[in-house]
Parts: structure tokens; sequence; C-alpha cells
């Protein structure tokens, strides 16, 4: 019932994701991310969070994204319903997907990142989300949305779209996440529009102030 995309940018040490599904709330459901280990995204016909959240302990304790998924999902007797992938902080990528999940399913992992869904539209879904973050220029948040998009427009959910989310972790910006819990008819634009107005203008103006990572005392002088 999802797509998403977790990715990294080694120039920056940013990491990050994206997602949507034609149903409700895909970014609280889906989205995890931890500076200090990688990402997450646990999706699936019966998504767990508990999965998203462990998955990302065992890497901050230095298990790589491949081991650490297969340990989280292997004891899992609800396995079949979930599907999980994960990045850790080097840039490798684990993958899960059970068997109940509805096709077309699956993942492909790509250089510094990984796409994954289920009931999709078309097994293609997967390939422009690589492409088009491959091929994209400038910031991991473009990348990420531009992979989103062209999921979308490559068929994405099969039953259409309701929610779409974006979380970017970054050692020198605040965290960037933006939801967009429910939109009827397009929740990719506005999320679009969501992100434009979080990443200019007074509000990121504003943002320049709030502690980050690599300066946690940051204030405007």
């Amino acid at each position: 019932m999802t797509f998403s995309i977790l990715a990294r940018d080694p120039q920056t040490g940013a990491i990050g994701g994206a997602a949507a599904t034609g149903s409700l709330c895909v970014g609280g459901w889906v989205l995890r991310g931890d500076a200090k280990a990688g990402m997450s995204a646990s999706q699936g016909a019966a998504p767990s969070t508990f999965w998203g959240e462990d998955v990302l302990a065992r890497m901050r304790d230095g298990t790589d994204a491949a081991d650490a998924v297969s340990r989280v999902t292997s004891a899992d007797r609800g396995r079949d319903y979930r599907q999980l992938s994960a990045l850790d902080l080097s840039g490798g990528t684990g993958t899960f997907c059970g068997l109940s999940n509805e096709p077309e399913k699956g993942s492909r992992s790509f250089d510094g990142g990984i796409a994954s869904g289920n009931m999709l539209a078309a097994a293609g879904v997967l390939d422009a989300m690589a492409d088009a973050f491959l091929s994209t220029g400038g910031a991991l948040d473009a990348r990420l949305l531009a992979a989103v998009r062209a999921a979308e427009r490559q068929g994405g959910d099969f039953r259409g779209l309701l929610s779409a989310a974006l979380l970017v972790l970054h050692p020198d910006h605040p965290p960037l996440t933006l939801r967009i819990d429910h939109h009827p008819s397009d929740p990719v634009s506005a999320l679009e529009d969501l992100h434009r107005r979080a990443t200019t203008g007074d509000y990121a103006r504003w943002a320049e102030q709030v502690p980050v990572l690599s300066d946690r005392e940051r204030i405007l002088d």
C-alpha cells in the first residue's frame, strides 16, 4: 500500500527518506530516522512501527542494515504481512517483503539508497524512483521529492494517493520532517508546496537559529 525511498548524501552527511500511499498518515507510519544510525521505512499490509524503531536501534549499535533487517524481521510471526527497508550510515541497505503483501511489490537497492513498495501499479515504479533520484541534482530533499514524483507518474500505488511525507536529517540543518496526512487529490503536490514554504522565506530564516548536530548551541548573532 506504500512506496518509499531512503538515501544518503555522502558529500554533506545528510540522510533522508520520502514516502507516499493510498491510505492516511504515511509519514507517521512509515518513515523513521536517527542521525547516529540511519533510516528505515516500515510498511506493508499490516506495518510494524516497532520494526522501524528496532532496526534503527540495531544499526545504532553497529549492525549493518542487511543484518539488522534480518534480525528484526525473522522473529515476528506476522512478518508475511509486513515490509521493511533500512539504510545505514555507510550506505548499506537491507530489505524484507512478506509474501502476503499485494503485488506489485519489492525493493531496488542503488548506490547510496533503496526504493521499496507494495500494491504498486507496475514494477517500474521502483526503477522510476531510483532513476529519478540518481539523475536529479541538488540537495537531498529535492532529489527525494523528485523520486516520489517520478513514482507517482509511473502509477505509484494502484489505488491512487492520499498522503505523502519527507524526512531529512542533516548535520548542519534542523530536521526537516514534512507530512501531508490527507489530501484527496494530489498529496505529492501538496508536499512539494509545503517543502517550498519550509525552505524559503521567513520560516527558513527563523530555522537558521535552531541548534543542530554540528552546533548544539547555535543562535542568531
